[in-house]
């Protein structure tokens, strides 16, 4: 478990809103607003490529602190809108949190070490679990969970919610019974029944596929931005 260093973005009030955000998006400007319990909804604009670059690299549980008028406020990033063309943010949503107070967040499992079902039987690993939901101060929120995977030795073998470690400050609110990783049958004999029941389909037909010479009309559709 990761605890994520301070983050410091700097922020100026902001008083465009609306449909006019674009032109303060062209001025190199990411417009955003914070809100939350102990402070009214505030729109911000900060830099647009200095904090589109750490933005993108934060989780949802990891804390944020906004710099805005002399005052430090600790966020939590709840919606990032993206222009994936230009590779930049668009909007973001910060909900302002108190350190004092515990919080509700979904935290990434990631997956660690190498099962020997995996090494010496074939298996396939399937997380039915990427994320789980917890309860902590906000700067005891890790980045994200590991799961050791060392102990599944045979096919079959899994790993629960209850398996997964966090320190004395973080509360697991996932049912602890839930499946987060399971190991399948051998990736080779998977192959071979879907083979099998391929040549079953094609045999169980009573008559062979007719082949059609026309060719359709390829449809386009405009894209909207």
């Amino acid at each position: 478990m990761e605890l994520m260093e301070k983050i410091l973005i700097q922020a100026t009030r902001r008083e465009i809103t609306g449909k006019k955000v674009s032109v303060l998006r062209r001025q190199g400007k990411l417009p955003g607003v914070m809100y939350g319990r102990h402070i009214e909804p505030t729109p911000i604009l900060m830099d647009l490529r200095a904090a589109s670059k750490t933005f993108f690299k934060l989780s949802a549980s990891s804390v944020v602190t906004i710099e805005l008028d002399g005052e430090e406020y600790p966020a939590l990033v709840r919606e990032k809108q993206r222009d994936f063309i230009k590779n930049i943010l668009k909007h973001v949503d910060l909900q302002v949190v108190s350190m004092k107070e515990k919080i509700h967040s979904m935290v990434t499992v990631e997956l660690i070490g190498l099962s020997p079902a995996i090494k010496n039987m074939n298996g396939v690993v399937v997380q039915n679990l990427n994320q789980i939901e917890i309860e902590a101060l906000p700067q005891d929120l890790p980045d994200h969970l590991e799961l050791d995977l060392t102990s599944l030795e045979n096919i079959g073998d899994s790993l629960l919610v209850s398996d997964l470690e966090v320190s004395d400050k973080v509360s697991i609110l996932s049912n602890p019974d839930e499946t987060v990783v399971v190991i399948t049958g051998a990736a080779q004999e998977i192959e071979e029944e879907e083979e099998e029941e391929e040549i079953d389909e094609f045999a169980e037909g009573d008559e062979e596929p007719e082949i059609s010479e026309q060719r359709g009309k390829k449809e386009e559709e405009g894209e909207e931005e």
